[in-house]
């Protein structure tokens, strides 16, 4: 597919999740999920870029306060209104991001008195890590694409909020721990266990955002953002981080890609951290291409899933000549060629998952359209990557 015809598909996807979600046009009341909008401002950013286009633009700008006056304040349903940092109106619209950010499940979180139910802690609403992370990201692009300071600052607020509350050190010692699940006012774990990669997405998230607030805009980082940074370098200390999850894979090469590009940007070298991720993607997409779980018929699958690894398999073709051309990595230039070359072998990958999806007949099944909004979006990332990709 050529990019006019991949601009033009990622074009109508985009131009469906606006319709279907009330961003444009612009509903009473939006339906706004912090993943799937995260990656959606990613992509209209890159829309902007490739065509020209303000529209792009103007939509990513708008979702983000979509975003901000949805999730950011109390649900509909909930006895308390305003902005769930406690702020006043005035005071919430200088600082959207301050009390953190709300998943956007359909049911409200679990009340402190209700017994945890698994299956139905999936569809209840509170405040997760790993979204916000993601959201600090798209912040962040808009910032450098828009060129306006105020959407890092925002980031920035939101990741030492999200530190502050998801970190914890054990009662009988040891490294400090993250939460999996908050609740919306953040003064209480819903799921107490740690996610396998949140201290890294924090990691590379948190020094994305002091690249892009010092190098663009010349802000001076307050000092609790270089705390959070040594807590989650220590917490990502010997942790194991292979996965089978094709979404977890994909999140690993996604992070290599975004921390070769810090480096190259002039970041901190982390060429063991990337050594160690590079070997876990491989372990993870062995696994993945030996169970058969990728020759399935549609409805035993969960594209977004999938979507994710196509996704980080993108940033792989350039990994190569990066590292050929990066002098701060040539301590492991031998191993990180080797790694890339072995991970080359898989990108075909990618093209079979996006084929697959882009396929009406499996777009039919129940598994996509019971996550219809956060498929095609990741569908419209997977053809277009470079808008999330990029730092």
């Amino acid at each position: 597919m050529n990019r006019t015809a991949t601009t033009a598909l990622v074009h109508e996807f985009m131009q469906d999740f606006a319709r279907l979600t009330g961003l444009d046009p612009a509903g009473a009341r939006p339906r706004r999920y912090l993943w799937t909008d995260a990656f959606a401002v990613c992509n209209y950013l890159d829309l902007y870029q490739k065509t020209g286009n303000v529209t792009y633009r103007e939509l990513a700008l708008r979702l983000v306060l979509q975003v901000h006056h949805t999730l950011g304040r109390h649900r509909d349903d909930d006895p308390q209104t305003g902005w769930i940092s406690g702020l006043s109106l005035q005071e919430g619209e200088l600082h959207p991001t301050a009390g953190g950010m709300r998943i956007g499940k359909f049911l409200p979180e679990r009340g402190i008195n209700e017994p945890y139910n698994e299956q139905r802690e999936w569809n209840q609403d509170g405040q997760y890590y790993h979204y916000l992370t993601k959201w600090m990201h798209a912040l962040n692009r808009v910032s450098r694409v828009a060129g306006n300071p105020d959407y890092v600052t925002w980031a920035i607020e939101l990741a030492h909020t999200a530190h502050a509350k998801f970190t914890y050190l054990p009662p009988n010692g040891g490294r400090k721990r993250m939460y999996w699940k908050m609740s919306i006012d953040l003064t209480r774990p819903l799921v107490p266990s740690m996610g396998q990669h949140d201290p890294l997405d924090g990691l590379v998230t948190y020094h994305e955002l002091q690249l892009t607030a010092t190098r663009d805009f010349g802000q001076l980082v307050q000092p609790g953002l270089v705390r959070e940074i040594a807590d989650m370098t220590d917490i990502c200390r010997g942790m194991p981080l292979a996965t089978d999850d094709p979404l977890g894979i994909g999140g690993l090469l996604s992070d290599a890609s975004r921390i070769t590009r810090l480096t190259i940007r002039g970041g901190p070298v982390y060429a063991g951290l990337l050594e160690t991720l590079l070997n876990s993607a491989l372990i993870g997409l062995d696994s993945v291409t030996k169970d058969g779980s990728l020759e399935l018929p549609a409805r035993h699958r969960l594209a977004f899933r999938e979507l994710g690894l196509s996704i980080g398999l993108a940033g792989v073709e350039k990994l190569p000549e990066w590292f050929r051309k990066n002098p701060d990595l040539s301590g492991r230039t031998d191993s990180l060629h080797q790694l890339a070359r072995a991970l080359l072998e898989y990108v075909p990958l990618k093209e079979k998952i996006e084929q697959f999806w882009l396929d009406r007949k499996n777009r039919e099944s129940v598994t996509w359209t019971e996550h219809r909004e956060i498929n095609m979006v990741m569908l419209a990332t997977s053809l277009a990557p470079d808008g999330f990709l990029e730092i």
